[in-house]
């Protein structure tokens, strides 16, 4: 099922879950050992984050240097298969620009397609650790709104080769990046917001916000999105902060702000384990207020860890 079909069919704001593949050489029971405590919830979907590949320069004989390409994490399309065959829940797997040709793109969303997946979450991705700034692989996409379009393409029947005849169109649901606190890259929050509202008039179905710890940056957020004329679901994105490193780490990542009070009381903590009450105290109040104000999901980043996030669901779903 679409997401915008979940959310059309909800009486309250649904819940739903973003994890990372395993790391690679470890097996698919490390992605069912943390969705498993949280199916009790009944998540409307599972996202499948995607790490782009990256390069290594090993020396070899004669002063050479071979490129080798490293992949921590396996690609999603399997993993989004197992998902849906276990737990009979939606998979949406997150596409990146980053790495992929539009032929790799077009090829991967065809392999989704056949396995009856219904969404996908369309995204720029990260420069790899050696770029400075972002590089998009040769004829690939350099941003996601270019992303957008060929799925949109693909939907209409409209696929890379213009020679096909009777094509049978594609019918993702097409999920887009929104940033409560700006893009870092974007110069201000209006230039943010028109790219933005670009992806929405091209045929993005919902957005998911990154994640944030202050609700009014939300509620903030959604009001300039209506304001220019979008308005379609902005699914908030939340965290539950566990450590006293995560914290500055965090921050630093995801150019996002901690609030005063959050990093007053994180800073009183003696251990982790005192950090990680405050922050799944923190991150209750903020999905009571935001369940109550109508949020259409409450979707949380679980970064690998389903603890912590079956606590804050079990008080609030």
């Amino acid at each position: 099922m679409k997401v915008t079909d979940h959310i059309k069919n909800a009486r309250a704001s649904l819940f739903s879950i973003e994890i990372l593949p395993p790391l690679k050489g470890k097996s698919i029971q490390s992605i069912y050992d943390s969705i498993d405590p949280l199916m009790e919830f009944k998540p409307a979907f599972v996202d499948v984050t995607y790490h782009r590949e990256e390069y290594v320069y090993r020396k070899r004989g004669g002063n050479l240097l071979e490129k080798i390409s490293i992949r921590k994490r396996p690609g999603t399309v399997g993993i989004c298969a197992a998902i849906m065959n276990k737990y009979k829940v939606d998979a949406v797997p997150h596409i990146i620009c980053g790495g992929f040709s539009k032929s790799e793109t077009e090829n991967a969303l065809i392999d989704l397609n056949f396995l009856g997946v219904d969404n996908i979450l369309a995204l720029r991705g990260d420069s790899i650790k050696t770029e400075t700034a972002f590089v998009p692989e040769p004829d690939g996409h350099n941003y996601a709104l270019d992303l957008v379009e060929q799925v949109v393409d693909m939907n209409k029947g409209k696929f890379l080769d213009e020679e096909l005849r009777d094509a049978l169109p594609t019918n993702f649901c097409i999920g887009v990046a929104g940033y409560p606190e700006k893009h870092f890259e974007a110069p201000n929050m209006k230039s943010d917001l028109k790219y933005l509202l670009e992806k929405v008039e091209t045929g993005s179905n919902y957005i998911v916000t990154q994640m944030f710890f202050d609700n009014s940056k939300y509620f903030e957020f959604v009001r300039r999105c209506r304001a220019i004329g979008i308005t379609i679901p902005i699914i908030p994105g939340l965290k539950v902060i566990t450590t006293r490193t995560q914290a500055s780490v965090l921050s630093k990542v995801f150019h996002i702000d901690i609030p005063e009070m959050l990093l007053d009381e994180i800073e009183k903590c003696k251990t982790d384990k005192e950090v990680a009450e405050v922050g799944i105290e923190w991150c209750i109040s903020q999905s009571k207020e935001l369940y109550n104000s109508g949020a259409p999901c409450l979707h949380y980043y679980t970064m690998g860890n389903s603890n912590h996030t079956r606590r804050v669901a079990a008080a609030i779903f």
